[in-house]
Protein backbone atom coordinates (compact mmCIF):
# COMPACT_ATOMS: atom_id res chain seq x y z
CA UNK A 1 0.00 0.00 0.00
CA UNK A 2 1.33 3.71 -1.02
CA UNK A 3 2.02 5.87 2.32
CA UNK A 4 0.79 9.44 1.93
CA UNK A 5 3.97 10.84 0.11
CA UNK A 6 3.69 8.54 -2.88
CA UNK A 7 0.16 9.24 -3.06
CA UNK A 8 0.75 12.59 -3.25
CA UNK A 9 3.18 12.43 -5.91
CA UNK A 10 1.12 10.42 -8.04
CA UNK A 11 -1.73 12.75 -8.00
CA UNK A 12 0.60 15.86 -8.71
CA UNK A 13 1.92 13.48 -11.57
CA UNK A 14 -1.75 12.65 -13.07
CA UNK A 15 -2.83 16.28 -12.46
CA UNK A 16 -0.60 17.22 -15.56
CA UNK A 17 0.74 20.25 -13.51
CA UNK A 18 4.33 20.88 -13.06
CA UNK A 19 6.32 20.56 -10.14
CA UNK A 20 7.73 23.99 -10.67
CA UNK A 21 4.07 25.70 -10.53
CA UNK A 22 3.10 24.06 -7.63
CA UNK A 23 6.65 24.42 -5.74
CA UNK A 24 6.24 28.31 -6.89
CA UNK A 25 2.96 28.46 -5.54
CA UNK A 26 3.76 27.15 -2.21
CA UNK A 27 6.89 29.16 -1.80
CA UNK A 28 8.99 25.87 -0.96
CA UNK A 29 12.25 24.49 -3.08
CA UNK A 30 11.75 21.42 -5.75
CA UNK A 31 14.24 19.01 -3.15
CA UNK A 32 11.74 19.87 -0.34
CA UNK A 33 8.71 18.73 -2.12
CA UNK A 34 10.75 15.87 -3.61
CA UNK A 35 11.33 15.14 0.27
CA UNK A 36 7.67 15.39 0.96
CA UNK A 37 7.06 12.16 -1.88
CA UNK A 38 9.30 10.21 0.63
CA UNK A 39 7.62 10.94 4.35
CA UNK A 40 5.00 8.34 5.33
CA UNK A 41 2.87 10.72 6.97
CA UNK A 42 2.13 14.50 5.51
CA UNK A 43 1.06 17.75 7.58
CA UNK A 44 -2.40 18.49 6.36
CA UNK A 45 -2.52 22.02 5.28
CA UNK A 46 0.49 20.95 3.22
CA UNK A 47 -2.21 18.21 1.41
CA UNK A 48 -4.97 20.91 1.53
CA UNK A 49 -2.69 23.61 -0.60
CA UNK A 50 -1.49 21.34 -3.19
CA UNK A 51 -4.83 19.81 -3.51
CA UNK A 52 -5.85 23.09 -4.41
CA UNK A 53 -3.64 23.88 -6.96
CA UNK A 54 -3.73 20.50 -8.85
CA UNK A 55 -7.81 21.00 -8.00
CA UNK A 56 -8.02 17.59 -6.77
CA UNK A 57 -9.33 15.87 -3.43
CA UNK A 58 -7.42 13.84 -1.25
CA UNK A 59 -10.19 13.18 0.89
CA UNK A 60 -10.85 9.71 -1.09
CA UNK A 61 -7.46 8.77 -0.93
CA UNK A 62 -6.07 8.17 1.84
CA UNK A 63 -7.42 4.88 3.92
CA UNK A 64 -9.59 5.49 7.31
CA UNK A 65 -6.19 4.93 8.81
CA UNK A 66 -3.89 7.24 7.44
CA UNK A 67 -6.91 9.56 7.98
CA UNK A 68 -6.09 9.10 11.63
CA UNK A 69 -2.87 10.94 11.14
CA UNK A 70 -4.28 13.02 8.69
CA UNK A 71 -7.68 14.34 9.80
CA UNK A 72 -9.21 15.88 6.71
CA UNK A 73 -11.31 18.71 8.02
CA UNK A 74 -13.92 21.52 7.16
CA UNK A 75 -14.29 24.61 8.25
CA UNK A 76 -17.60 26.27 9.72
CA UNK A 77 -18.07 29.84 10.63
CA UNK A 78 -18.66 30.88 14.22
CA UNK A 79 -19.38 34.09 15.49
CA UNK A 80 -17.61 35.71 18.51
CA UNK A 81 -19.32 39.22 19.58
CA UNK A 82 -19.70 40.34 16.03
CA UNK A 83 -16.39 39.15 14.75
CA UNK A 84 -16.73 36.09 12.33
CA UNK A 85 -13.43 33.55 12.43
CA UNK A 86 -13.26 30.10 11.40
CA UNK A 87 -13.06 26.83 13.62
CA UNK A 88 -12.08 23.70 12.27
CA UNK A 89 -14.02 20.61 12.90
CA UNK A 90 -12.44 16.88 12.51
CA UNK A 91 -14.48 14.87 10.16
CA UNK A 92 -14.45 11.56 11.23
CA UNK A 93 -15.53 8.10 10.13
CA UNK A 94 -17.14 5.64 12.81
CA UNK A 95 -14.52 3.23 12.37
CA UNK A 96 -12.30 3.76 15.57
CA UNK A 97 -8.15 2.95 14.97
CA UNK A 98 -6.85 -0.26 16.41
CA UNK A 99 -6.16 -0.38 20.10
CA UNK A 100 -2.73 -1.84 19.36
CA UNK A 101 -1.24 1.44 17.62
CA UNK A 102 2.51 1.63 19.44
CA UNK A 103 3.43 4.91 20.89
CA UNK A 104 5.36 6.12 18.34
CA UNK A 105 2.45 6.39 15.78
CA UNK A 106 0.19 7.77 18.69
CA UNK A 107 3.31 10.17 19.27
CA UNK A 108 3.79 11.11 15.54
CA UNK A 109 0.34 11.71 14.87
CA UNK A 110 0.02 14.20 17.71
CA UNK A 111 2.38 16.06 16.52
CA UNK A 112 1.37 16.18 12.99
CA UNK A 113 -2.15 17.64 14.71
CA UNK A 114 0.31 19.98 16.80
CA UNK A 115 1.89 21.52 13.42
CA UNK A 116 -1.49 21.99 11.89
CA UNK A 117 -2.67 23.83 15.00
CA UNK A 118 0.29 25.95 14.69
CA UNK A 119 -0.03 27.06 11.28
CA UNK A 120 -3.81 27.43 11.54
CA UNK A 121 -2.89 29.87 14.21
CA UNK A 122 -0.26 31.60 11.76
CA UNK A 123 -2.40 31.94 9.32
CA UNK A 124 -5.21 32.97 12.05
CA UNK A 125 -2.49 36.00 13.11
CA UNK A 126 -1.60 37.01 9.66
CA UNK A 127 -5.63 37.65 8.84
CA UNK A 128 -5.98 39.81 11.87
CA UNK A 129 -2.54 41.45 12.42
CA UNK A 130 -1.38 40.76 8.80
CA UNK A 131 -0.75 43.60 6.25
CA UNK A 132 -4.02 45.95 5.55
Amino acid sequence: MPHQGEILQEAIKNSGISITRIVDELGITRPTIYRKFKEETLDYNFVKRIGEIISHDFSHDFTTLQQTVLPFTVTAPVTHIGVASERVTPVRNSVSAPADIDATKQLMALQHKYIALLEAYNELLLKVYGPK
